[in-house]
């Protein structure tokens, strides 16, 4: 007896498409389904751990002009501070906003109408295990199993991109803390997008301050490097920046978040099958660079949702981009030596302009704009990273 009829003699719910997990990508592409009519006559699973009833993580992002999660949009701002060993610099990133985005409101939006499409099935329960079967895929839960035709799967697994020595993994790693003080201490029109004035001890280490009012914060402790930190050293590097940049104003803690997003080229894509495919993280839709992943998945998944409607092998989807090159490059210089990344963030910085970084950093800008960023940090550590993957 095959598998798949095995699932049919065990009763198991069947479904076209299964998404696993309910992060951007899982939300988004439920919602772009189940408002399109091609996918009216499709029948739906999403599942996840987590109600969604927490902000368990924030967002951000920068783009021209208005944009479609606008109405969702917390906070934004027009200028940012960046801070460091040699440049203290306020600067304006015009034509870019950057904006906030906060995980509860994005989940009290789109939760609510993924739940209302007639065709989709929510249900809240851990996914433990997905494998693929003959003519489609398993997904077992902590409680019981599913078949669908074709699995979405946001399940990411660290160890998959360490199986190889090929191309430098590295971690953006992090923890912040909501606070409010009693005093106004915060430039609340201007972000502090990277401040390396704090301790390197080796690594590229940085503060990121999101201010929400004069009075209100997050203050994340940030490392690009291959290893993560012990809880305590994240949050005594938050107590002491916060201490020194902001006197001892009394303060109270609202909320924490952490995170760790890997830095690397490795083709997660290899992975997808006809049957299974992986997306947000799992599919290596974060950038490589700087770990920001929430932008690029709202792009990819309708270009992903309009891909399914030609019923070509998911296998394909795959996109080549010469900005993957740049990220390499960067990866190699920081896995080798990571005590250079503020040296490099700050000189770019310094010698060119924000919205061009901006503009690079989103894979937007041409062959010439690149290459005034990739020769701004001296001594031309892209060039020798170039060369020495070339040779």
């Amino acid at each position: 007896m095959t598998s798949i009829f095995l699932c049919l003699f065990l009763g198991m719910s069947k479904f076209d498409y299964i998404i696993v997990g309910a992060g951007a990508a899982g939300l988004l592409l439920a919602d772009a389904l189940g408002k399109d009519g091609f996918f009216a006559s499709k029948s739906i699973l999403v599942l996840d751990k987590d109600s969604k009833s927490k902000n368990d993580r924030t967002w951000c992002f920068w783009e021209r002009d208005k944009g479609k999660f606008d109405d969702l949009i917390y906070k934004t701002w027009d200028t940012i501070h960046l801070g460091g060993q040699q440049l203290q610099k306020s600067t304006s990133i015009a034509p870019y906003t950057y904006k906030m985005l906060r995980g509860i409101d994005f989940y009290n939006h789109f939760l609510p109408r993924v739940k209302a499409y007639p065709n989709i099935t929510w249900v809240q329960e851990e996914v433990i295990g997905v494998e693929e079967l003959e003519n489609g895929a398993l997904v077992t839960t902590s409680l019981q199993k599913f078949t669908g035709q074709t699995v979405f799967s946001s399940l990411y697994d660290p160890a998959t991109p360490l199986k190889q020595s090929k191309l430098p993994v590295l971690q953006q790693h992090f923890i912040g803390w909501q606070i409010k003080t009693e005093q106004s201490v915060f430039k609340s029109e201007e972000v502090t997008f990277m401040d390396f004035s704090v301790p390197q001890k080796g690594n590229t280490r940085f503060m990121y301050v999101l201010p929400f009012s004069d009075n209100e914060a997050l203050v994340e402790y940030t490392l690009f490097s291959g290893d993560l930190l012990q809880k305590k050293e994240y949050e005594e590097a938050i107590k002491t920046y916060i201490a020194t940049n902001f006197g001892d104003t009394p303060y109270t803690i609202e909320e924490k978040e952490f995170g760790s997003i890997p830095m690397t080229c490795y083709p997660f894509h290899q992975h997808n099958t006809n049957r299974v495919f992986y997306m947000g993280i799992a599919g290596g839709w974060a950038k490589p660079s700087t770990g920001y992943t929430f932008y690029n998945t709202s792009r990819q998944v309708p270009k992903l949702v309009e891909y399914l409607k030609t019923g070509k092998p998911l296998t394909r989807f795959h996109q080549k981009s010469r900005f993957l090159f740049y990220d390499m490059l960067l990866l190699d210089i920081l896995y080798k030596n990571n005590h250079m990344g503020h040296e490099i963030f700050e000189s770019m910085f310094k010698r060119r302009r924000a919205s061009l970084i901006l503009k690079f950093l989103d894979n937007g800008t041409n062959l010439w704009e690149e290459l005034k960023i990739v020769t701004a940090p001296k001594p031309m550590p892209f060039i020798k990273a170039l060369f020495k993957r070339m040779f």
